[in-house]
């Protein structure tokens, strides 16, 4: 009866997205008028070095209370020195970022909002990890990308899927549920000498594509590995903590989905739901996924594999 379910909820989700491909200008509108929507245009087409990158990811999961932070706060927002804020404004063409700061609150008026006193870290960091989910559903907004992404893991045989460190729990995961419906899941979540051979493996058995999730810090591994996939032929699909992210460059498909750094270690809510979204959006591309569903669910049952 669970398969059931899940086949109403696909539905309504294959629903939902025509509808917004209807509505696609809409949609991208929609994204736009966001103020993360916002920041991220106003980046496009400047070519930044990893320490703007960081000012600018750091400014897109804080959108609304950027346009009232000082350069100062900026810089300690960001972990960088407030020079380095100052010639960020300058590389996106401003004088300084006092000019900076009156754009972002002239073409973005939002009340700035002021995180209750009485949280304790423990609450702020599940706030933070809802504010990344909100971005993460303002993303989602067109569904285009993910579609995309679908696409290119449901029609390849075999699907290697990459995460190191870090980003090998989602990799995992995303393997895991991904094997009930793909006939050939690959998962690389070892790094070592043997990674390239495994790559060499997937690309000799006839993948197309390779699916990575890169969360940070992001080790070396992972942008050289991304590389020799891409040299290899493979296209890869990136589900990242940034667009400005170093695997951004080694990508050909990268969907951001913010972490929490509230705590000692990162929070990876956003991620896993956007890995998610992205087995939601393969399935829809694999004509026999529901069957493969039903018989899982009837196996399991023979076997008195769950409890319930």
């Amino acid at each position: 009866m669970s398969v059931d379910r899940s086949t109403d909820v696909s539905a309504e989700a294959k629903a939902g997205m025509k509808a917004g491909m209807k509505a696609g200008v809409k949609a991208d509108e929609s994204v736009m008028d966001s103020p993360a929507g916002r920041l991220q245009a106003l980046f496009e087409g400047h070519r930044l070095t990893p320490t703007q990158r960081r000012i600018a990811h750091s400014m897109v999961r804080s959108a609304a209370d950027v346009p009232f932070l000082s350069s100062v706060e900026l810089a300690e927002l960001a972990g960088v020195s407030q020079p380095s804020v100052t010639r960020f404004a300058v590389a996106l063409g401003f004088d300084g970022y006092p000019a900076l700061r009156k754009h972002l609150r002239e073409v973005a008026p939002t009340e700035q909002t002021v995180a209750p006193g009485s949280y304790n870290e423990y609450q702020q960091a599940v706030e933070a990890e809802i504010e990344n989910l909100k971005h993460l559903a303002e993303v989602l907004a067109d569904p285009r990308p993910v579609q995309r992404a679908g696409r290119l893991l449901a029609a390849s045989r075999p699907l290697p899927v990459l995460g190191l460190r870090a980003a090998a729990s989602q990799a995992y995961g995303f393997a895991y549920f991904a094997a009930k419906v793909h006939p050939d899941v690959r998962l690389l979540h070892e790094g070592g000498t043997m990674l390239h051979d495994r790559i060499d493996a997937a690309v000799h058995a006839g993948a197309t594509a390779l699916l990575c999730f890169a969360l940070p810090r992001h080790p070396r591994e992972v942008v050289d590995s991304l590389a020799y996939a891409k040299g290899a032929g493979l296209t890869v699909v990136t589900v990242a903590d940034s667009a400005f992210a170093p695997v951004a460059k080694v990508s050909d498909l990268l969907l951001p989905a913010a972490v929490g750094t509230g705590l000692a270690f990162d929070t990876a809510c956003s991620p896993m739901l956007l890995g998610r979204v992205l087995l939601e959006a393969m399935c829809d591309d694999i004509p026999d996924a529901q069957t493969r569903l039903e018989e899982f669910d009837a196996r399991a049952a023979a076997r008195g594999l769950f409890v319930e």
